[in-house]
């Protein structure tokens, strides 16, 4: 584990790369000119989430000239995605070098944050980015640009009227907004939830067992048996969470025959990958997405290393669980080999599934909306349940609908989340490719919204009058014939 020495050398520091940042956004002529025709009462974009992916998407629209922007999170301020609540890692997988969200400015980035405060010697010896620092840096991302998220907002239902959206809400001064574009920007979870195995569907959630994205009280498995059902990254930190407060003993009940190794998705990361994926063939859009899926993403090094150190802590593979039945104050955990093992607690970090089904806001609606599996067959070798459930989205991050003319309205909702990846790539939930998402994000809504106003955009190319001439710039001449010529 690392132990960087992060007292700040200078108070100072971070003001003066404040002041660095606006000088540069200043140069830029940030924010855009704002050019898209005011409605009143009507909302232009609303983005549900206000954390990393909703942030830089607010910044990349904000440049380009869109300002009548409302930013949307139901959770309380500064504590906006998972970094301070159910994230359990000690630090981030990325390389601390990377620019997340910065959308192109140097003063923006993880880096000039971290070496303004701490300067370059801890800078160089620091190995991955904490965890909570992680979010500390976004909480300045968002006070540095003035992000204006409205917290404690949640939006439980969506429906068309006419040709704008109308938002339901809880938690906001008003009952509902109207809108013309809706993103969601809500995560890993942002089109579907917590993947929950029929197998604990008769279990008291809570008191037998969790999913590793609930709050999880670490402290009452002090001196218990804690069985965690998979080995991915989710998985690992949350056994971590309970051998470091005092479990008796925790055992990874793996499906898989061995532990995964490689990240395959790491190996091809470039920006080839990311500006060319969407305009692929399906079917090899399919085949990287599947290949990824089916080879798993390991869990990283000094996560697995942080269970290991602990000599209560045992890996099991080829332990597929069938059934899990309550036995005294404990279950019984069933096995596809034949076998069983008692314990007192389970977690399942069995990741998120992706249902839109799942999402309230969209209602009966969300049964509607194209998925992969509607549109493509893979062949039998690349056969994923999984991947078949991601929604099948239009190139400018919108929803599609099954049937053409059902529920038009779905291409005015953009799938900004980890929902996009089949389609569109990694490129709306990773720290490495957001900024090239958010960018292409504003593009694609930008274009929907000058489309819809270019009436009224004509008619102001045809009333503007503004002469940048006066008629005092230049004096007129007759020109003069040469002798024996008539002009």
């Amino acid at each position: 584990m690392q132990t960087i020495d992060t007292s700040p050398i200078d108070g100072r520091g971070l003001a003066a790369l404040e002041a660095r940042l606006h000088e540069d956004l200043e140069f830029l002529c940030y924010p855009g000119k704002d050019w898209v025709p005011a409605r009143a009462g009507i909302t232009d974009v609303v983005i549900i989430g206000g954390g990393m992916c909703g942030m830089v998407a607010w910044l990349a629209l904000r440049t380009g000239g869109m300002h009548d922007v409302r930013v949307l999170d139901r959770s309380p301020e500064g504590l906006e995605g998972p970094w301070l609540t159910y994230a359990r890692m000690e630090t981030l997988r990325s390389p601390k070098v990377l620019t997340g969200p910065a959308f192109g400015h140097g003063a923006l980035t993880f880096q000039a944050w971290f070496r303004a405060q701490f300067g370059t010697e801890a800078w160089d010896k620091l190995d991955k980015i904490p965890r909570p620092q992680w979010m500390q840096y976004l909480k300045w991302y968002r006070q540095a640009l003035d992000i204006p998220i409205e917290n404690g907002v949640s939006v439980d239902r969506v429906e068309p009227e006419g040709d704008l959206l109308r938002l339901h809400l809880s938690g906001a001064e008003e009952d509902s907004i109207l809108c013309r574009k809706l993103i969601f920007a809500t995560g890993r979870d942002g089109t579907g939830g917590p993947n929950i195995p029929g197998f604990v569907k008769d279990l008291p959630r809570g008191e037998l067992w969790a999913h590793s994205a609930d709050d999880i009280d670490f402290e009452r498995l002090r001196g218990k048996r804690v069985a965690v059902i998979g080995v991915g990254a989710s998985a690992v930190d949350n056994a971590a969470e309970a051998l470091e407060h005092g479990a008796a003993e925790v055992r990874h009940l793996v499906r898989r025959k061995q532990m995964p190794t490689i990240n395959k998705m790491m190996g091809i990361g470039s920006f080839g990958f990311t500006a060319g994926y969407a305009d692929l063939p399906d079917e090899w859009r399919w085949r990287f997405m599947q290949y990824s899926f089916a080879t798993q993403t390991p869990p990283p090094h000094g996560s697995t290393r942080r269970v290991s150190r602990h000599a209560n802590a045992h890996f099991h593979f080829g332990k597929a669980t069938t059934r899990i039945e309550k036995r005294g104050a404990g279950v019984e955990i069933f096995f596809a080999d034949g076998t069983s093992y008692e314990t007192d607690f389970v977690i399942l970090g069995t990741g998120f599934v992706i249902d839109p089904m799942a999402r309230t806001e969209f209602g009966a609606v969300a049964g509607q909306i194209q998925l992969w599996k509607d549109v493509y067959t893979p062949p039998e070798d690349e056969q994923s349940r999984d991947l078949a459930q991601f929604p099948y989205l239009n190139p400018d991050f919108t929803f599609r609908e099954k049937v053409p003319g059902q529920v038009p309205w779905l291409s005015s909702v953009y799938c900004f989340n980890y929902g996009a990846s089949a389609s569109l790539g990694k490129v709306s939930g990773d720290i490495p490719g957001i900024s090239e998402g958010a960018a292409w994000l504003a593009r694609s809504v930008a274009a929907r919204l000058y489309a819809e106003d270019v009436d009224l955009h004509w008619q102001a190319m045809q009333d503007y009058a503004t002469p940048e001439l006066q008629g005092h710039e230049w004096t007129p001449s007759e020109l003069k014939a040469k002798e024996g010529q008539t002009v």
